[in-house]
């Protein structure tokens, strides 16, 4: 995230209002921007695993 330049508020804003995709077998795609987030949610905690560019 910090080597793509892509602050911590921005990837907030993704999960909140990004296009979502599903990638097996439970991790959510948050596309926004020029860039999407991965990530897990278990209750009501996100768990980011990558933030890459499109």
């Amino acid at each position: 995230m910090i080597l793509r330049g892509i602050s911590a508020l921005e990837v907030k804003e993704a999960i909140i209002r990004g296009s979502k995709g599903i990638q097996k077998p439970d991790k959510i795609l948050s596309y926004h921007k020029y860039f999407c987030v991965v990530y897990k949610k278990s209750n009501d905690i996100y768990y980011i695993i990558t933030v890459k560019p499109r």
